[in-house]
């Protein structure tokens, strides 16, 4: 196994100190590797799709656009 070193706000470990029950590095782990589940499964959409970069973006901010009016904001 790999290990890796991570640099934490010091809020965030005056917290993780309080609860020295808790096994932080089990708790990091599973939010990587649920992070990595969800890109593989974007990445095996993705591999499928034909939309480009560009065609992404530009429906990216029609959706934007459309939240935005329907919320008062434009």
């Amino acid at each position: 196994m790999t290990n890796m070193t991570l640099a934490i706000p010091e809020e965030l470990s005056k917290i993780m100190k309080k609860h020295k029950e808790i096994k932080w590095s089990e708790v990091a782990r599973q939010a990587i590797w649920m992070q990595a589940r969800k890109l593989e499964i974007m990445d095996k959409l993705l591999s499928k799709s034909e939309l480009t970069e560009k065609d992404a973006l530009t429906i990216g901010n029609k959706i934007k656009h459309d939240i935005a009016k329907k919320h008062g904001l434009r």
